[in-house]
């Protein structure tokens, strides 16, 4: 008997099936929380972050 038909008797799509619903209920989820109007503000403060100049201190900088 070869690995091959085992793994094919042991009818392993069940795990397939409840990864696929967990993976669609977690991005259903994330998606809704990350448009949720009560969530403008803070996503307006993130989107700006990479723009900001700020003086940012590293350890090195701090110690001086």
């Amino acid at each position: 008997m070869k690995l091959s038909d085992i793994m094919s008797h042991a009818q392993l799509s069940f795990y397939t099936e409840v990864a696929l619903v967990l993976f669609l209920g977690v991005f259903i989820a994330v998606t809704i929380r990350t448009f949720m109007p009560s969530r403008n503000r803070e996503m307006e403060v993130a989107s700006r972050l990479p723009l900001e100049d700020d003086v940012v201190l590293t350890p090195s900088s701090a110690e001086r």
